[in-house]
């Protein structure tokens, strides 16, 4: 069993940045891809942001190329998502969810992953 723990949302101006935490329980998080997902109200959950086992492999949506940035330390068990130039569209929940099947590539379905966080709400103002 996987726990994720997020963390780091908050209310900020546009233009402004904030960066997520998502924390793992277990040993073998080193092999997890991650991915982060958000929702926004009266929306369906949508892809942000996804890295493989190693760091070395990551995935955007077109919408945060070049704002946002995943991350992770497998030492610490967490993934990052460090969020620049936000904008009110960027207001969401924000989850993590871990694909616990190892040494994946990471992925943009959020069928592929097996554990996901309570969310963190980001809530960016004009």
């Amino acid at each position: 069993q996987v726990q994720l723990q997020e963390s780091g949302g908050g209310l900020v101006q546009a233009g402004g940045s904030l960066r997520l935490s998502c924390t793992a329980s277990g040993r073998t998080f080193s092999s997890y891809a991650m991915g982060w997902f958000r929702q926004a109200p009266g929306k369906e959950r949508e892809f942000v942001a996804a890295i493989n086992w190693s760091g070395v492999i990551t995935y955007y949506t077109g919408s945060v190329k070049g704002r946002f940035t995943i991350s992770r330390d497998n030492a610490k068990n967490t993934v990052y998502l460090q969020m620049n130039s936000l904008k009110p569209e960027d207001t969401a929940v924000y989850y993590c969810a871990a694909d616990s099947v190892a040494y994946r590539r990471g992925s943009q379905d959020p069928n592929n992953y097996n554990y996901w966080g309570q969310g963190t709400q980001v809530t960016v103002s004009s």
